[in-house]
């Protein structure tokens, strides 16, 4: 079994060989993408090449990820390019299917090779690591259709292996928590509209503003669940008519908090197919 050092020498190794040429690495800001631009910057000052972060902005997205992207990006010292899309108008989601994270991440990395293309970069990175490859992660065939490259998985690179070596490099986005799209808050079969993202969105900067370390707010149409980590409960259940009133204003009729707690991927529950 390779060792947490034996995979950070691979990685070197393998960061070392992608910038070689110029590179440009899909940015959103986490933990993940975070490691893999400061990897491919110290890289590529190796090298004398040049590489470039590119963030996709969309409807799907709330507005603090792309703030946070930027910042990271900006301590990194790259050159950071936001592409502004809309996922709901191309990407055909808008019934929020079972295999929308492969449609959305099909449509959004053709976009972001084109402006990689458009720099004259044929390289694109991205953040997968290896625990992602244990979930339901039906846009990882996606980036194999592309030709998008997964350093992180490539490597054997486990989260908390990769929130590590983050930590080693003093990348402020280490212990950032995973923030998946929000339209994985709604059940699949769901009409998505940019009204019912932002309300969820609203209700979520509204509950993070508890300090909360992970909170998702699931939709199901007049009903707002709310998870957060297990040790959390009595901070919600103290706030509860500040938390139920302010939902309540969102529009949901029923505020409820979920008895099983956090948990990654609660919607894809009854999910069968795995990638």
């Amino acid at each position: 079994m390779k060792t947490y050092e034996d995979k950070c020498r691979r990685l070197h190794q393998i960061m070392r060989g992608l910038t070689e040429q110029d590179t440009a690495v899909a940015f959103s800001g986490g933990a993940d993408s975070s490691l893999l631009l400061k990897l491919a910057a110290h890289c590529s000052k190796e090298n004398k090449t040049k590489v470039y972060a590119i963030t996709a902005s969309t409807e799907l997205h709330p507005v603090s990820d792309i703030q946070a992207a930027a910042q990271t990006a900006e301590e990194i010292g790259v050159k950071h390019l936001v592409l502004h899309l809309n996922e709901l108008e191309h990407a055909d989601i808008c019934q929020n299917p079972v295999d929308r994270c492969y449609r959305c991440k099909k449509y959004l990395f053709r976009e972001m090779q084109r402006a990689a293309e458009e720099l004259q970069i044929d390289t694109l990175l991205e953040g997968t690591n290896a625990d992602d490859l244990k979930v339901y992660r039906p846009g990882l065939k996606a980036l194999s259709e592309l030709g998008v490259i997964s350093p992180l998985k490539e490597a054997g690179m486990t989260k908390e292996e990769v929130r590590r070596l983050a930590r080693e490099y003093g990348i402020t986005a280490a212990d950032r928590p995973a923030a998946p799209c929000l339209a994985t808050r709604f059940p699949y079969g769901a009409e998505l509209t940019q009204e019912k993202l932002k309300r969820v969105e609203q209700g979520e900067v509204f509950l993070k503003g508890f300090g909360f370390y992970n909170v998702r707010l699931r939709d199901h149409g007049g009903l707002a669940r709310i998870e957060v980590d297990e040790r959390e409960f009595p901070l919600v259940c103290g706030k509860r008519e500040e938390i139920a009133g302010y939902l309540r204003k969102l529009g949901f009729d029923y505020v409820t908090l979920d008895l099983e707690g956090f948990r990654s991927g609660s919607m894809d529950l009854h999910v069968k197919e795995k990638p």
